[in-house]
């Protein structure tokens, strides 16, 4: 498709309208005369997308503009100029766009012009090349879970076919296939929905050129690209506006890739993809170009949807409301898709994801390569996100460059986060054997509940002398959520435990905390410890979210909500927080073992350790029992034994979970 710029038959009036939109849009602006310090990633599909205009309908204002912008690039002697020149991001945009532009209108560009675009991207590809081979084992060669590694290899892949270059090609083909090899098979990108609309798009465009030059069909390898989408799907926020930002986020609104939907919802037959790109492509466009802080941005894929967009396929609104990524230990829950619905998307692993983390390590050991860069991963293991009544009311920092824990919704032991925290690549050079994860996992598609246990404490400091860190978060069906984190030390520590909000949070009713955001709230309450010290601050995080352009700064305030207990070797938190302007009242429920909260149709009983649950009407060996309505049936997690009411329900020899009855 890509090559031969030849889309799937059929209509296509709203992406050829997008496409000459685009091709137009920057017909006022001057082409720089001299390299400017900031990136110019974005000079490449300012001539793309006007040479497929000219192709496609053959007006010569397109070739016309297309012909402006890419003596603009040729001229410049480097491509990049405050971050790697010629090797890094900028040089991987400019090949690929620009090897583009010269297969599709490079018979109709003057001679000059075609010879000296052929000539810079033969000089730019093999300055690409030698550096690929030159620092093999380090950054971007091989960092196989990295977008720097996918765009500037598919830029390298697009120069090659294009100019005869098997060398090149050669190259870039078996560095995509070990990345779609050891890419989780779940679908989920460590890095984050950002560097997902941002970097994935080019593992597609990789694939599309090596079908169409070498007939190799590589889309089933692996089962990454295979279930991306779905991950994709469950971090958008209700209404489908805006991200939920766990990774480097700039922004909750750089999330959408309509030319991405567009293709997977082609190869895979996934109709919530087709149906998402004509929403990105149609309604949301304008507003999240605008808000974007990512650039180039989704304008400048007018020429992916063009080609992408096959008229045949399924459109479909998202149903689905649960999903669980066991390799990023990612849960995500909502109520419904409505702008006014509620989402939580809680996560614990170790850094990269569980795949990435191992095979990392072996590359380490076994050939002394760094293959696993880090740097746009948090310290969030065991933090969440909440988002209700179209706003965000438990959140994340989204991106910075010094990174701690205390930026989340997480807890410190002493006042201190993450051991080796507070800096850039946070993982980096960690002891393999600090490793966050889940356990007792509970979201199953027909299950209006949602549960999982984060395990954290091999993240502390092992000075610290942290045995347990606990946190079990359940999502009720109608979108409340009870937390509940136990904490052990070998001697006495100062626990806090961290709310992050975009506004401070006010006194509420009955001891708790209100969150407002907009017109929405969540009422927080805290059950334990009765004795804490609640403090509300801000914090300052300070982020550049890009090497290319050094002098950029983005600053957010975050308002963080503490509740410090005295000094003792273990702690318990048991919080809840309703979202609604009318929130149900939450009352602690008195258990002789284990923990409860009740709203009054809804009823959440944990024991995530011991196991033991009992009260009044329920005898139970389970780590959860979650009590809907008289006429729903009861959950349990990692479940042996329930008695409700004096009628055995459930007695298994091996734990059980999910639905009873």
């Amino acid at each position: 498709m890509l090559l031969s710029a030849t889309p799937p038959p059929g209509p296509r009036p709203a992406q050829q309208a997008r496409l000459y939109e685009e091709a137009a849009r920057h017909r006022g602006l001057t082409p720089p005369r001299t390299h400017p310090l900031a990136s110019i990633t974005w000079l490449g599909p300012a001539a793309s997308n006007p040479a497929l205009a000219h192709r496609v309908s053959g007006d010569p204002v397109h070739l016309a503009e297309s012909l402006r912008w890419i003596e603009a690039a040729v001229r410049l002697p480097h491509w990049g100029k405050a971050h790697m020149p010629d090797h890094d991001l900028d040089a991987g945009w400019l090949l690929h766009h620009l090897s583009l532009a010269y297969r599709w209108i490079g018979d109709d560009l003057p001679d000059g012009v075609r010879a000296l675009l052929r000539y810079k991207l033969l000089l730019q590809g093999r300055r690409m090349y030698e550096f690929a081979v030159a620092s093999e084992g380090r950054w971007w060669s091989s960092s196989y879970w990295q977008n720097h590694n996918w765009i500037c290899y598919a830029g390298l892949a697009t120069a090659g076919y294009v100019l005869g270059k098997e060398e090149w090609t050669e190259r870039a083909k078996d560095n995509l296939g070990t990345v779609l090899d050891l890419m989780p098979d779940d679908g989920s990108h460590a890095e984050g929905v950002v560097y997902w609309r941002y970097g994935v798009p080019f593992l597609a465009i990789h694939l599309d050129l090596l079908q169409e030059a070498e007939g190799i069909d590589w889309w089933g390898r692996g089962g990454f690209l295979t279930n991306t989408f779905r991950y994709r799907l469950h971090q958008l926020a209700p209404g489908f506006a805006f991200n939920v930002d766990h990774g480097d986020c700039h922004d909750r609104r750089s999330g959408h890739s309509a030319g991405l939907y567009y293709r997977l919802a082609a190869q895979y037959g996934i109709p919530q993809a087709q149906w998402l790109g004509d929403l990105a492509s149609g309604e949301l466009l304008w507003q999240e170009a605008a808000q974007s802080g990512v650039r180039p941005g989704i304008l400048p894929e007018a020429y992916l949807e063009y080609l992408w967009y096959d008229p045949s396929a399924a459109a479909a609104r998202p149903t689905e409301t649960r999903a669980f990524f066991p390799d990023l230990g990612l849960l995500a829950a909502r109520t419904g898709w409505d702008d006014d619905a509620t989402l939580v998307s809680f996560k614990a692993s170790p850094g990269g994801g569980h795949k990435a983390w191992e095979t990392s390590a072996k590359h380490r050991a076994e050939l002394g390569w760094e293959t696993l860069n880090q740097g746009h991963h948090h310290p969030d293991s065991g933090s969440f996100v909440l988002v209700s009544q179209g706003e965000f009311l438990a959140v994340d920092e989204g991106y910075s460059n010094r990174k701690r824990a205390a930026h989340h919704n997480l807890l410190l032991v002493d006042g201190q986060g993450y051991a080796d925290e507070d800096r850039y690549h946070v993982y980096k050079d960690i002891p393999y054997e600090r490793q966050a994860r889940q356990r007792d996992v509970l979201a199953g598609p027909d299950c209006g509940w949602a549960h999982a246990t984060a395990e954290i404490a091999a993240m502390y400091d092992p000075a610290l002398g942290v045995r347990r860190l606990d946190r079990t978060l359940v999502f009720t069906p109608s979108g409340r959520l009870v937390l509940l984190d136990l904490a052990e030390a070998d001697a006495e520590r100062e626990w806090t435990f961290l709310l992050q909000t975009d506004r401070p949070t006010e006194p509420g009713p009955d001891g708790g905390r209100l969150i407002r955001s907009g017109a929405a709230s969540a009422l927080v309450r805290q059950f334990a410890p009765q004795d804490a010290s609640v403090v509300s601050e801000a914090t300052e995080v300070e982020a550049n979210p890009t090497s290319s352009t050094p002098e950029l700064r983005l600053t957010r305030t975050l308002h963080t909500l503490s509740a410090r207990t005295a000094r003792a070797a273990d702690a318990l938190f048991l919080t809840a927080i309703v979202p609604g302007p009318a929130p149900a009242p939450a009352q602690r429920v008195l258990c002789t073992r284990g923990q409860g909260v009740t709203f009054g149709e809804e009823t959440v009983l944990l024991s995530p350790v011991a196991r033991r649950i009992r009260t009044t009407s329920v005898s139970a060996d389970a780590a959860a029992v979650l009590l809907g309505t008289e006429d729903s049936a009861p959950y349990v997690v990692a479940a042996t034994r329930l008695e409700l009411d004096g009628r055995v329900l459930l007695d298994v020899p091996e734990p059980y979970t999910g639905k009873v009855g």
